[in-house]
């Protein structure tokens, strides 16, 4: 399964070469030298891999191939009875920071959780992290908003 995984992004990595990318997309280009120029390219890639491309390719789908790999990427976390965290904070975390995060947040969603950091200054603080559908928002913004709220709600 984690060759699968492999694969598929180097796959996706390849399409992402906008002169390849052109090429594979070409209708005046025959599907044989498509697949030769693939074949050439990706070698070594698991042969059901390098097919399912292809298929993509001659159904003109080749834009969907990032969205198959993040999608096989999300069942394969599954299986393994592991979840993506989507952390953003102010500033980046640290390692050791990031291990604890994502041990505190497995401990709320009962499940081993990675973690994909993202940064952006506007949150003041703290953080905000998607997990699959559960947002847990811990940032210095959100805590703000809300005392101002009060704040407003007691001056009437």
């Amino acid at each position: 399964m984690e060759r699968w995984q492999s694969d598929l992004e180097k796959m996706v990595q390849t399409v992402k070469d906008e002169d390849i990318r052109r090429f594979l997309e070409s209708p005046k280009i025959h599907f044989e030298a498509k697949s030769k120029l693939l074949s050439e390219h990706v070698k070594g890639v698991n042969p059901l891999v390098l097919n399912l491309v292809l298929m993509l390719i001659s159904r003109g789908r080749l834009n969907i191939i990032g969205e198959i790999a993040a999608e096989y990427q999300r069942l394969l976390r599954s299986s393994r009875g592991v979840e993506l965290a989507e952390v953003t904070t102010a500033v980046p975390l640290s390692k050791e920071d990031e291990q604890k995060l994502a041990r505190q947040l497995g401990r709320i969603v009962e499940k081993k959780v990675e973690i994909k950091a993202d940064i952006n200054p506007g949150i003041i603080g703290g953080f905000v992290a998607r997990i699959g559908d559960r947002l847990l928002d811990g940032s210095t913004r959100s805590k703000l908003a809300a005392l101002k709220k009060e704040l407003a709600g007691a001056g009437r």
